[in-house]
C-alpha cells in the first residue's frame, strides 16, 4: 500500500489543512488520520486550495514566533 503522502507530485487526492494550538498548519492528506494536538482548519480540499488557506493563515516568521510571548 502507497503512503497517502505518496500521491503523484502531491498533487492528486483530497487534503487539509491542519492547524495546531500555536497556530503552526500543515498540509495533510485527507485519507490520513489528523494527529493528536492538531484539528481540520479547512477541507477537505484540493492540495492548491488548502495551501491558499495556509499561506493567507500563517503568517509568522518563525514558527510560533507570536504565540509563545
Amino acid at each position: 500500500m502507497r503512503s497517502p503522502f505518496d500521491t503523484p507530485a502531491d498533487t492528486v487526492g483530497s487534503f487539509l489543512a491542519l492547524v495546531n494550538d500555536r497556530h503552526e498548519y500543515s498540509l495533510w492528506p485527507a485519507a490520513a488520520d489528523v494527529p493528536s494536538g492538531w484539528s481540520v482548519a479547512y477541507g477537505p480540499a484540493t492540495r492548491a486550495d488548502c495551501l491558499e488557506l495556509i499561506e493567507g493563515s500563517w503568517t509568522d516568521d518563525l514558527i510560533g514566533a507570536s504565540h509563545d510571548r
